[in-house]
């Protein structure tokens, strides 16, 4: 096999037959060995049945379809997993990433390279909000991580077989793939384009989501909120020190001090505030610990077309 796309899917009805006649038009032209594999997130909508219609009239195309919602990652991940191809793309069912920037990933691997991912120079369809919140996130993780993240970039890239490799080996529940791919390093690139808005449906990533998105990435790849509550406990004891030597000379030299001094309630409003932060930042750190402790499937398949070797 030398080429697989791997689709996760989630309500994308809409978009489904328009991604696959683009793909085999690009496919055509690059007469390659492949597999299409869908992974169906979930869906409430018809996806799951066009894509077991893609799957009778084309035998390249595949599909997974898991028992509930497991989220974009771990849909990708469950393609990884089952994908036979020595270069590998990750693409998006909205159309939003474009199936014709494939032959272009795909030369730039060809030239020794083992990931190449799509950077985007623009965003089409997307609010002030989103880009900038984006732009923002990326840039503070690239910050506080030793991890160098490509900036202005998705999960649309393509690698070769040993990337994959090393992506298998990473069982963390959590998955943030863009980290975990530049953590693994080797010879990468990108190459730019143009994004497209969301052909049709309405996209899965809520805020809530994408809030817990930043906070995979961030407890995934970087230690400093920890450092943080260390930080601020030493910060706090010396403010403490500081507040305690001047309400000692107020009471035993200037004699100028109230019973009930408000100061000592903003104190420890102060330092409650802050043992409070970092219990909630060590809990988080610790909850993902459990998480991985217990070593739950990262998805459950319901059904798939796929033969187990």
């Amino acid at each position: 096999m030398e080429l697989s796309i791997i689709v996760p899917v989630y309500n994308e009805e809409a978009n489904i037959e328009l991604l696959f006649s683009r793909l085999h038009i690009v496919l055509k032209q690059l007469n390659l060995n492949h597999e299409i594999i869908f992974i169906n997130d979930g869906s409430v909508d018809n996806s799951l049945k066009i894509l077991k219609k893609l799957a009778i009239e084309c035998h390249e195309v595949k599909f997974i379809d898991f028992s509930r919602n497991f989220g974009h990652q771990v849909a990708v991940s469950a393609g990884i997993d089952h994908c036979q191809g020595n270069a590998v793309v990750i693409i998006d069912a909205d159309l939003q990433d474009p199936p014709e920037i494939i032959p272009v990933l795909y030369d730039k691997l060809k030239e020794g390279y083992q990931v190449v991912y799509a950077r985007r120079k623009s965003r089409s369809g997307e609010g002030f909000l989103k880009k900038f919140t984006a732009k923002l996130f990326y840039r503070f993780l690239a910050k506080i991580t030793s991890v160098k993240i490509p900036l202005d970039t998705g999960d649309f890239r393509i690698m070769d077989r040993r990337i994959v490799s090393v992506l298998k080996q990473m069982p963390e529940q959590q998955k943030f793939l863009r980290a975990q791919i530049a953590w693994a390093g080797f010879k990468q690139t990108y190459v730019e384009f143009d994004r497209d808005q969301r052909n049709a449906g309405e996209t899965g990533y809520t805020y809530r989501k994408m809030i817990r998105f930043a906070l995979d990435g961030i407890t995934g790849f970087s230690n400093l909120p920890l450092k943080f509550a260390t930080i601020a406990g030493f910060i706090v004891s010396g403010i403490t020190f500081i507040i305690s030597l001047y309400a000692l000379y107020a009471r035993f030299v200037s004699k100028d001090f109230v019973p009930g001094w408000t100061s000592l309630i903003l104190a420890v409003l102060f330092i409650g505030g802050v043992q409070l932060i970092s219990i909630g930042i060590i809990g988080e750190y610790i909850s993902r610990l459990s998480t991985n402790v217990r070593s739950r499937p990262l998805y459950i398949v319901s059904e798939s077309n796929i033969i187990s070797n």
